[in-house]
Protein backbone atom coordinates (compact mmCIF):
# COMPACT_ATOMS: atom_id res chain seq x y z
CA UNK A 1 0.00 0.00 0.00
CA UNK A 2 0.96 3.39 -0.91
CA UNK A 3 1.65 6.17 1.97
CA UNK A 4 0.77 9.59 1.79
CA UNK A 5 2.66 12.76 3.64
CA UNK A 6 0.19 15.02 5.17
CA UNK A 7 0.91 19.37 5.37
CA UNK A 8 2.24 20.38 8.43
CA UNK A 9 -0.35 22.29 9.98
CA UNK A 10 0.92 25.79 9.55
CA UNK A 11 1.35 24.96 5.77
CA UNK A 12 -2.31 24.17 5.51
CA UNK A 13 -3.11 27.63 7.23
CA UNK A 14 -1.20 28.56 4.34
CA UNK A 15 -2.74 26.38 1.51
CA UNK A 16 -6.50 27.10 3.14
CA UNK A 17 -5.24 31.32 2.73
CA UNK A 18 -4.34 31.16 -0.82
CA UNK A 19 -7.12 28.53 -1.89
CA UNK A 20 -9.82 30.95 -0.12
CA UNK A 21 -11.70 27.54 1.35
CA UNK A 22 -11.11 24.34 3.44
CA UNK A 23 -9.05 21.77 2.24
CA UNK A 24 -11.29 18.97 1.10
CA UNK A 25 -8.67 16.48 1.06
CA UNK A 26 -4.62 15.95 2.23
CA UNK A 27 -2.21 17.27 0.25
CA UNK A 28 1.76 18.07 1.59
CA UNK A 29 3.98 20.65 0.09
CA UNK A 30 6.56 19.71 -2.69
CA UNK A 31 7.88 22.60 -4.33
CA UNK A 32 8.62 26.11 -1.80
CA UNK A 33 10.26 29.44 -2.08
CA UNK A 34 13.77 29.71 -0.90
CA UNK A 35 12.00 31.38 1.87
CA UNK A 36 9.91 28.44 2.68
CA UNK A 37 6.45 29.69 1.49
CA UNK A 38 4.35 26.64 -0.85
CA UNK A 39 4.76 26.93 -4.38
CA UNK A 40 3.39 22.99 -5.46
CA UNK A 41 1.69 20.77 -3.62
CA UNK A 42 0.99 16.89 -4.22
CA UNK A 43 -2.89 16.09 -3.39
CA UNK A 44 -3.93 12.70 -2.25
CA UNK A 45 -5.47 11.28 -5.25
CA UNK A 46 -9.10 11.30 -3.64
CA UNK A 47 -11.09 13.29 -1.17
CA UNK A 48 -11.56 13.23 2.53
CA UNK A 49 -15.02 11.97 1.17
CA UNK A 50 -13.52 9.43 -1.78
CA UNK A 51 -14.22 11.54 -4.63
CA UNK A 52 -11.46 10.98 -7.12
CA UNK A 53 -8.87 14.22 -7.37
CA UNK A 54 -7.23 14.09 -10.71
CA UNK A 55 -5.31 17.27 -10.34
CA UNK A 56 -2.02 15.64 -8.45
CA UNK A 57 0.09 18.70 -8.43
CA UNK A 58 -1.49 22.12 -7.74
CA UNK A 59 0.43 25.30 -8.80
CA UNK A 60 -0.34 27.48 -5.39
CA UNK A 61 1.90 30.43 -5.64
CA UNK A 62 -0.27 33.67 -5.96
CA UNK A 63 3.13 35.39 -8.05
CA UNK A 64 3.61 32.10 -10.42
CA UNK A 65 0.15 31.80 -10.94
CA UNK A 66 -0.80 35.09 -12.00
CA UNK A 67 2.26 35.05 -14.31
CA UNK A 68 0.78 31.65 -15.86
CA UNK A 69 -2.47 32.51 -16.42
CA UNK A 70 -1.74 35.93 -18.52
CA UNK A 71 0.04 32.70 -20.80
CA UNK A 72 -3.06 31.32 -20.83
CA UNK A 73 -5.13 34.34 -21.78
CA UNK A 74 -2.41 35.05 -24.41
CA UNK A 75 -3.14 31.93 -26.27
CA UNK A 76 -0.66 29.65 -24.88
CA UNK A 77 -2.78 26.58 -24.70
CA UNK A 78 -3.43 25.93 -28.17
CA UNK A 79 -0.06 27.70 -29.42
CA UNK A 80 2.25 25.31 -26.86
CA UNK A 81 0.24 22.49 -28.16
CA UNK A 82 0.92 22.80 -31.78
CA UNK A 83 4.21 23.93 -31.00
CA UNK A 84 5.19 20.69 -28.73
CA UNK A 85 2.79 18.10 -30.38
CA UNK A 86 0.05 15.20 -28.74
CA UNK A 87 3.14 13.18 -29.25
CA UNK A 88 5.05 14.63 -26.54
CA UNK A 89 2.06 16.19 -24.44
CA UNK A 90 1.12 12.64 -24.54
CA UNK A 91 3.67 11.35 -22.89
CA UNK A 92 3.69 13.85 -19.74
CA UNK A 93 0.35 12.66 -19.47
CA UNK A 94 1.43 9.04 -19.06
CA UNK A 95 4.38 9.96 -16.50
CA UNK A 96 1.59 12.11 -14.25
CA UNK A 97 -0.58 9.47 -14.34
CA UNK A 98 1.74 6.88 -13.07
CA UNK A 99 2.84 8.65 -10.59
CA UNK A 100 -0.99 9.80 -8.89
CA UNK A 101 -1.34 5.65 -8.87
CA UNK A 102 1.82 5.59 -6.91
CA UNK A 103 0.48 7.90 -4.56
CA UNK A 104 -2.97 6.57 -4.24
CA UNK A 105 -3.95 5.24 -0.72
CA UNK A 106 -7.67 4.83 -1.11
CA UNK A 107 -8.23 1.46 -3.37
CA UNK A 108 -11.86 1.44 -2.68
CA UNK A 109 -12.93 3.90 -4.31
CA UNK A 110 -13.36 5.15 -7.95
CA UNK A 111 -9.86 5.92 -9.29
CA UNK A 112 -8.72 9.54 -11.27
CA UNK A 113 -8.47 9.02 -14.47
CA UNK A 114 -6.36 11.26 -17.09
CA UNK A 115 -2.96 12.53 -17.15
CA UNK A 116 -1.91 16.03 -15.65
CA UNK A 117 -5.42 17.21 -14.59
CA UNK A 118 -7.00 15.00 -15.57
CA UNK A 119 -6.42 15.51 -19.73
CA UNK A 120 -6.34 12.60 -22.09
CA UNK A 121 -5.10 14.56 -25.11
CA UNK A 122 -3.40 17.82 -25.42
CA UNK A 123 -3.36 20.27 -22.98
CA UNK A 124 -6.09 21.27 -19.99
CA UNK A 125 -3.92 23.96 -17.77
CA UNK A 126 -0.76 25.47 -18.28
CA UNK A 127 -0.63 26.09 -14.22
CA UNK A 128 -0.92 21.71 -14.16
CA UNK A 129 2.01 21.35 -15.89
CA UNK A 130 3.94 23.70 -14.69
CA UNK A 131 3.39 22.25 -11.34
CA UNK A 132 3.87 18.85 -12.52
CA UNK A 133 7.48 20.36 -14.18
CA UNK A 134 8.55 21.82 -11.23
CA UNK A 135 8.54 18.61 -8.99
CA UNK A 136 9.96 16.14 -11.73
CA UNK A 137 10.85 18.23 -14.40
CA UNK A 138 9.86 15.77 -17.32
CA UNK A 139 6.80 17.43 -18.76
CA UNK A 140 7.82 19.81 -21.94
CA UNK A 141 4.44 21.76 -22.04
CA UNK A 142 5.76 22.73 -17.97
CA UNK A 143 8.98 23.04 -18.97
CA UNK A 144 8.31 25.66 -22.19
CA UNK A 145 6.15 27.50 -19.53
CA UNK A 146 9.12 27.98 -17.20
CA UNK A 147 11.12 29.75 -19.81
CA UNK A 148 8.12 31.85 -20.74
CA UNK A 149 8.22 33.60 -17.36
CA UNK A 150 10.53 34.50 -14.15
CA UNK A 151 10.56 31.85 -12.10
CA UNK A 152 12.29 32.33 -8.41
CA UNK A 153 14.56 29.87 -6.96
CA UNK A 154 12.81 26.95 -5.91
CA UNK A 155 13.53 23.70 -3.42
CA UNK A 156 12.01 21.13 -4.21
CA UNK A 157 10.59 18.31 -1.47
CA UNK A 158 11.39 14.72 -1.53
CA UNK A 159 8.65 12.80 -3.49
CA UNK A 160 7.63 9.80 -5.06
CA UNK A 161 9.21 8.98 -8.20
Amino acid sequence: MSTFLDASDDDVAVIEAALGRSLAGRCAVVVRRLDGRPVVIENEPHLKDGTPMPTLYWLLDPAIKDDVSRLESEGGVHQYEEELGLENIARAHDAYSNRRRAATVRLDAVQPTGGVGGTRVGIKCLHAHLAHYLVHHDDPVGALVATKIDLPELAVQEVRP
